[in-house]
């Protein structure tokens, strides 16, 4: 069964007094998602990591692409084991499989052994978010309410990103690159705990259960997911820039180190000020039946044009303008993407839905970096801008593409009218 968990000090300032209504259950999994993320240092800060083992710039990009690569997997494969063995089951089997992997990894010293490890961790790495989804998508069935979680969700990542950076530069500092594996470890292994102590299997029981669980094959024929999955992709490298192109452009400026630690003060600052005045806004919005393609698709103008802005900036000041410029388009994408997802998903594929739409965050990460090098090597800074506005359009474009697909799907679900009695079609004849 479900049980209560009381709410995490940081979740508390961002929720509105309406949120005391959800189920309790929806605490853990908020509690669970601000753990993971905050004490997620393995991405961050594995590429220092191997730096100061010696590794070449090459073999740490290679690392990186195996992290990357098992991330973009892991999504699915977590996805579907939500749906297949129930979400808690798929969440206390991931946290625990990183508790392992996480020390191993720290302790790696050859290539063959850190490649592989970084392929495993990136598996379990995010693991929560799809299952997450699906999950909260089980517990609430309103939809102004899933979206003010949505919305808490999402600032929960960022000050849980915020404290990421703060928190493992001081530690790395302290105890050494190898300690930060062991406290995501620990914090896997307490997320583990608080799924095995709040969350119950109930719902997803019945799922399994239910022989019209749809599989892959409804997955890939459904457009609508992968035009939104393309849609994402693109809005989503810009912005993923906050964390991957951003250091090249500001070292391509020559600012330090420091002023990036900025920017991502401000982001944080942004969205713990912006996610309580827009999420009741947008929970209003979301009440119709139809999903919110079209702020979708404004958000990802949004993002396009905040993070083009810091290819015009030159300064600590003005990359932290363009960063909070940004945030809104950020916060209005996660929660109007969530809206879309919720919508679009039948009920026995929740999970595998949202581990397809996870993934398009591990596609940004790589995408991002690669965007921005190639343009500051083709024309510079100004070039940086105009190919992150160009991806915010077409992830606007995209969005616009699915609004005719949803319309259809929704017409098609309408049962026809029963046939008159014979006695009517008798006199009408």
């Amino acid at each position: 069964m479900l049980s209560s968990t009381p709410p995490a000090p940081v979740l508390a300032v961002l929720s509105p007094p309406t949120q005391r209504r959800w189920p309790p259950a929806v605490w853990a999994l908020l509690a669970i998602t601000f753990v993971a993320r905050a004490a997620g240092f393995t991405y961050p800060f594995l590429g220092y990591h191997l730096k100061d083992m010696g590794f070449t710039t090459t073999g740490v990009g290679q690392v990186l692409a195996a992290f990357g690569t098992g991330w973009l997997i892991g999504q699915l494969l977590t996805g579907w084991g939500a749906d297949r063995f129930g979400r808690r089951r798929t969440l206390i089997s991931a946290m625990t499989t990183a508790v392992l992997c996480l020390p191993v990894l720290a302790q790696s010293h050859t290539f063959s052994a850190v490649i592989t490890g970084s392929f495993i961790v990136g598996i379990v790495y995010d693991a929560p978010r799809p299952i997450v989804s699906a999950a909260i998508a089980d517990l609430v069935n309103d939809d102004a309410q899933r979206t003010a979680i949505n919305g808490l969700r999402h600032g929960a990542v960022n000050v849980g990103a915020a404290i990421t950076g703060i928190a493992g530069g001081f530690l790395a500092s302290t105890c050494g690159f190898q300690a930060l594996f062991w406290f995501n470890a620990a914090a896997c292994g307490i997320c583990a705990l608080i799924a095995h102590r709040h969350l119950g299997t109930d719902a997803t029981t019945t799922l399994r259960q239910s022989g019209d669980r749809p599989g892959f094959r409804s997955v890939v024929r459904d457009s609508r997911l992968w035009l939104l999955w393309a849609a994402s992709v693109a809005a989503l490298t810009c912005a993923a820039g906050m964390f991957t192109a951003l250091p090249l452009l500001m070292e391509d400026d020559g600012l330090p180190v420091s002023a990036y630690g900025w920017t991502q003060v401000a982001n944080a600052a942004a969205v713990f000020l912006l996610t309580p005045i827009l999420s009741p806004w947008l929970s209003r919005r979301c009440a119709a039946q139809r999903p919110m393609l079209g702020m979708l698709a404004a958000s990802a103008l949004l993002l396009g044009a905040g993070m083009g802005g810091t290819g015009l900036a030159d300064t600590t000041w003005g990359y932290s303008l363009a960063v909070f410029v940004a945030v809104p388009g950020e916060i209005i994408f996660f929660i109007a993407a969530s809206d879309v997802l919720d919508k679009i998903s039948p009920e026995p594929a929740r999970g595998i839905y949202a581990g397809v739409w996870g993934s398009t965050l591990a596609v940004a990460v790589i995408a991002a970096p690669i965007l921005a090098t190639a343009s500051l090597n083709s024309g510079g800074e100004h070039v940086a801008a105009l190919t992150t506005l160009a991806a915010g359009v077409l992830g606007a474009a995209l969005c616009l593409l699915v609004i005719p697909l949803t319309h259809r799907r929704s017409a098609a679900a309408v049962p026809p009218p029963p046939p008159p009695p014979r006695s009517v079609l008798r006199r009408c004849g």
